[in-house]
């Protein structure tokens, strides 16, 4: 009998150690990353994307359908203002030209006869206004070939550099295609696409930061300069024009990744963007963690405005365990 007591208090005393360490287990300091909240700016942006282009790209089409025979430029020539571009197949106009050229003669033959002929008296007055008429159609016949003639003559509209080539020769040149693309290199802008979310916090003026993979680590600055009345309903965007002292040094062309400040506070209670949840946060006071409610304001990627619920100096959990309760011990992660 006596034994059986001596298993049963040794079983006991098992029994307690093992809730003695489980308890112990549970109620040890979570290790848990800690910051401080903190005075400082607080900067609420705009992003999207752009590219570089002229301010008053100029599209080069033809005013007739014909095939291309040559290309005179390639992408980055320099041009002028009335520079043949593109040659178009003429043949066929050449031989109208001819025919009008032909026409013109006969006709204008006939009215020096008939003139002559009305002076002397020989043929009346409405033989000759006839023939003076006929003789004006031949004229403006020609006049017309040799202008339908010169539009195969595809010309630079501007002084400016060719910024895109879209034709070779053996393709078909018409009134409603782009052949290629012209700009002055030393007027650019940047074309952004803002999501139509975000349009109505961007307004002319706002400056912006852009950044390119081209430029590893380098900020080029701008500003916003002009927002398109309309947008594209199906990329639901909006394009925003944006100018800038550095952006001449930028080929055109070049994307970008732009960011637009729409909203700026230089002295902001801010927190890790990480260490809030559901307008929640865990503070810690006296070693243990408290949920707290907060109000935020400008919201960023890496830093977020609280606006109440925390000052500044409280200790504030970066990233909470997802089993993490209220008044559960914790302590600094090392």
């Amino acid at each position: 009998m006596a034994r059986r007591w001596i298993w049963l208090a040794l079983l006991g005393l098992l029994v307690a150690a093992a809730l003695a360490a489980g308890w112990w287990w549970q109620s040890r300091p979570i290790a848990v990353a800690m910051v401080r909240a903190r005075i400082g700016p607080a900067v609420e942006l705009v992003y999207a994307t752009g590219f570089m282009e002229a301010q008053q790209p100029v599209s080069v089409q033809s005013r007739i359908t014909a095939p291309v025979v040559q290309v005179l430029v390639n992408e980055g020539d320099r041009v002028v203002r009335g520079q043949p571009l593109v040659l178009l197949a003429d043949e066929e106009q050449q031989a109208l030209l001819a025919q009008a050229a032909a026409q013109r003669r006969a006709a204008e033959q006939t009215e020096g006869r008939t003139v002559t002929l009305f002076k002397e008296g020989w043929v009346t007055k409405a033989a000759r206004d006839q023939a003076v008429a006929n003789a004006d159609v031949a004229r403006a016949a020609t006049a017309t070939a040799n202008a339908r003639a010169d539009q195969l003559v595809v010309r630079a509209q501007i002084d400016g550099v060719v910024t895109k080539r879209d034709i070779e020769p053996g393709e078909l040149a018409s009134p409603t295609r782009v052949l290629a693309t012209l700009g002055d290199p030393t007027r650019t802008r940047v074309t952004a696409t803002v999501d139509e979310r975000d349009i109505g916090r961007v307004r002319p003026g706002l400056p912006a930061l852009m950044s390119s993979d081209a430029w590893p680590g380098r900020i080029f600055r701008a500003h916003v300069a002009e927002i398109t009345p309309g947008g594209d309903p199906s990329q639901r965007a909006f394009r925003v024009r944006l100018l800038g002292n550095e952006l001449a040094e930028l080929p055109l062309g070049l994307s970008l990744e732009v960011n637009i400040e729409t909203r700026r506070k230089p002295h902001a209670l801010l927190v890790p963007a990480t260490a809030l949840a559901d307008g929640k946060v865990w503070i810690v006071v006296d070693g243990r963690a408290r949920r707290r409610e907060v109000k935020t304001g400008i919201t960023g990627a890496e830093s977020v405005e609280i606006l109440s619920g925390l000052k500044a100096g409280d200790s504030v959990i970066a990233v909470a365990p997802t089993d993490l309760a209220d008044g559960q011990r914790v302590k600094e992660k090392r």
